[in-house]
């Protein structure tokens, strides 16, 4: 998190330091800027007000990610007290990548921290249903990496990511409905978004109902149409997915005109 110490300390234009001066004329000197402001205009200057006010919001931000981190990691209160039949019947589970043929080890796992952690998985375990009773979850279409990380997440809500991690994690977060897991990897995304990937992370955030992505790749893509449209990957998206294109043209077409209507305000108010 960015934090800037900005302090502003009182100074004077001679170096005697002259007493006549009364409090209220004395200069303050900020260390950001080294501007002068007098006491009784606060003494702090507009650029340390607003940074304070954006560390404040930053703080609020990662207060409000932790205590989501908290609330992900907690088990169920059946589960910590061991009060419930249910809590007491889940033993180890093993997950195992069937993507992955050349055998990969099984993931171990413990059935409580799946059951926490996922409404797919408790309704699988809770019941008696085929990984219920054998104990062993083949997870499809998932390499060994991909869901050794995912359930290294669960533990721990933490992940190594790459672009690619982060996609493959993202589905499965859908799949098994792990919401915390989800924002983890939409954040990550957006701060990989450029012109140049914008079009297929905006096909790829469609199809996974990744809205924060969506908007943000959207966003992308509208910003730089004319050079876009040009592209390969748009050629593609045309041919595949058209309905996209046509969300993708009304965004832009709807900037233009909120842009020609903030200008024809403009000129009228001048």
């Amino acid at each position: 998190m960015r934090r800037h110490h900005h302090r502003c300390q009182i100074g004077s234009d001679s170096e005697t330091g002259s007493e006549s001066d009364s409090d209220t004329d004395t200069p303050m000197r900020c260390i950001s800027c080294r501007e002068e402001y007098l006491p009784r205009n606060a003494g702090t200057c507009k650029e340390c007000y607003v940074e304070a006010g954006e560390t404040e919001e930053e703080l609020k931000r990662e207060i409000d990610d932790l205590k989501a981190k908290v609330a992900f990691l907690r088990l169920s209160s059946s589960l910590d007290h061991g009060t419930s039949s249910t809590s007491r019947s889940f033993t180890d589970v093993v997950l195992i990548a069937s993507e992955d043929n050349a055998g990969s080890p099984p993931i171990p796992a413990h059935k409580s921290v799946l059951v926490s952690r996922s409404p797919v998985f408790k309704a699988m375990l809770e019941n008696e249903m085929e990984e219920s009773l054998s104990g062993t979850i083949k997870i499809s279409d998932v390499s060994y990496d991909a869901l050794r990380t995912f359930v290294y997440y669960l533990y721990t809500a933490e992940a190594c990511l790459d672009e690619q991690m982060a996609c493959d994690l993202l589905v499965m977060s859908e799949k098994y409905q792990v919401k915390h897991l989800k924002s983890y990897c939409e954040r990550f995304l957006v701060t990989k978004l450029s012109p140049d990937n914008s079009l297929m992370t905006y096909a790829f955030a469609h199809q996974h109902n990744a809205k924060h992505v969506l908007d943000a790749a959207l966003s992308q893509i509208v910003e730089n149409m004319d050079k876009l449209t040009k592209r390969e990957e748009y050629m593609e998206l045309v041919e595949k997915d058209p309905r996209l294109i046509v969300e993708i043209y009304e965004a832009y077409l709807s900037k233009q005109v909120n842009t020609a209507a903030g200008g024809t305000s403009t000129s009228k108010t001048s």
